[in-house]
C-alpha cells in the first residue's frame, strides 16, 4: 500500500536504516538532512508497494558510492543527487518513472528519497540488498541476471559520465577507480530495471522496515525501555556481545573504509572486522556471527546505532545479529558476499538466534 513520506519521518527512517546498514552506507545524520532539504523545498514524495509498480515502468536506484567516512567533509549537494538520473536517462527507452534504493543502510536509503522529492517521482518500498554491502555489484539483482549498467556518476565538481560494462564485476572495478579519482565518494544511478523485473530481485518493503526500527528505538528512550532489545524482536536477531570500545584501527584505502575494532567485556574480547560494513564477529576462537548475515553495534543504553566510522574508543555498545534475506545462503551469493570473498579463510556462520548472549 502506498504511503507518503513526509519530513517529520526522516529521522526514525535514518536510524532505522543505520541499523540495518551494519555499520556501513555512510553518516545517517547527513542523508537525513539531505533528505529533510529535499523534502522541505519539493514537498513529500510517494512510496509505493514493488506490487503497485506498472510491469512497464522504468525504475534506477540511486546511491552514494565510496568510503563514508569521506561523506563527513565531503557533503553532496540535491545537483549531484539528481545528475546521474538525468544521464542514464538518454540509455533507457525513456525517462525515469520510479527511485529505488540500492541498500538499506546509512544515507544509501535516504539519498533516493531526497532524489525522487527532487524529481518528483515515487519512491519504491524495496532495496536490492536487505541490508548493506561495500561493492556495487553485491546485490540481488546480480545473482537474478541483472545488469548494473547503464550506470551513471556525478560529483561535487560537476563532473559526470555514463558506463556500459560485460559485467557487474567490472562495472564495479571501473566505477570504484573513477570514484577514488574524483574524491573517494559520487553518486551513482545504476541497474535500471522494469516493474515487472523489480518484483523478482528485490528485497520489499525495506523502507518501511527501517521505518519501524527507527520507531522502535524511539518508543523505548520515550517508554524508558531497552531500545536494544526492542530492535533484536523487531529483527529477530540476538545480543552477541555487551562491553567497552578498546581499540580500532581504521583506514581509508581503494575507495573502502577497512578496519578491525576490539570490545572487551565479562566474557572477553570480542573482535570485529569490517569494509565499510561489518563483516566478522569473533569470541575467541568462536566465531558468532559472518557476513552475509548483518551485524550491528548499537550504543549501550540509547540504542543509537554506531558506524564503522563513527566507532571510537571507550564508547559502551552491545553488538547484535539477525538474518540476512534467506537468498544470500545460496552458493553463487556466498561466492559474491561469504568471508572468503573479502579475504577471511573461514566458512560463513549461519546466524542462530537460540546462542545466548554474552557480556
Amino acid at each position: 500500500m502506498a504511503w507518503t513520506l513526509e519530513a517529520d519521518h526522516v529521522a526514525d527512517l535514518a536510524r532505522g536504516a543505520a541499523v540495518l546498514g551494519t555499520g556501513g552506507g555512510g553518516d545517517p545524520h547527513i542523508g537525513a538532512l539531505l533528505a529533510t532539504q529535499a523534502l522541505a523545498t519539493h514537498g513529500p514524495v510517494t512510496v509505493v508497494g514493488v506490487d503497485e509498480v506498472p510491469d512497464d515502468a522504468r525504475v534506477v536506484m540511486v546511491a552514494m558510492m565510496g568510503a563514508p567516512t569521506v561523506m563527513v567533509e565531503k557533503l553532496p549537494s540535491l545537483e549531484e543527487v539528481v545528475t546521474p538520473v538525468r544521464a542514464v536517462e538518454p540509455f533507457l527507452d525513456g525517462p525515469v518513472t520510479h527511485i529505488a534504493c540500492a541498500e538499506v543502510g546509512g544515507v544509501n536509503s535516504t539519498i533516493p528519497i531526497a532524489a525522487a522529492a527532487a524529481l518528483g517521482l515515487p519512491l519504491v518500498d524495496c532495496d536490492a540488498m536487505g541490508r548493506a554491502f561495500p561493492e556495487l555489484q553485491m546485490v540481488l539483482p546480480t545473482l537474478s541476471g541483472a545488469s548494473a549498467t547503464p550506470l551513471a556518476f556525478a560529483d561535487d565538481k560537476g563532473n559526470s559520465g555514463v558506463l556500459t560494462t560485460v559485467d557487474n564485476h567490472w562495472a564495479e572495478r571501473i566505477a570504484r577507480v573513477a570514484c577514488v579519482e574524483m574524491g573517494c565518494s559520487f553518486m551513482i544511478s545504476l541497474f535500471p530495471q522494469s516493474g515487472a523485473r523489480l518484483r523478482e530481485t528485490m528485497v520489499a518493503g525495506s523502507l518501511s522496515q527501517a521505518a519501524a526500527v527507527g520507531r522502535s528505538i524511539t518508543a523505548a528512550r520515550a517508554a524508558k525501555e531497552d531500545p536494544v532489545a526492542r530492535v533484536v524482536e523487531e529483527l529477530r536477531g540476538r545480543e552477541l556481545f555487551a562491553g567497552k570500545v578498546v581499540d580500532v584501527e581504521r583506514a581509508t584505502t581503494t575507495g573502502f573504509a577497512r578496519g578491525r575494532a576490539r570490545v572487551e567485556g565479562d566474557a572477553g574480547t570480542l573482535r570485529l572486522s569490517f569494509q565499510n560494513e561489518h563483516l566478522l564477529a569473533e569470541l575467541g576462537d568462536e566465531v558468532l556471527a559472518t557476513t552475509p548475515d548483518l551485524i550491528m553495534v548499537l550504543e549501550h543504553d540509547s540504542g543509537e546505532p554506531i558506524t564503522t566510522e563513527g566507532l571510537r574508543y571507550g564508547q559502551r555498545v552491545r553488538v547484535i545479529a539477525a538474518p540476512s534475506d534467506e537468498r544470500w545462503h545460496t552458493r553463487e551469493a556466498l561466492a559474491m558476499v561469504g568471508p572468503r570473498y573479502f579475504g577471511y579463510d573461514l566458512e560463513p556462520h549461519r546466524f542462530d538466534g537460540a546462542l545466548e548472549v554474552a557480556s
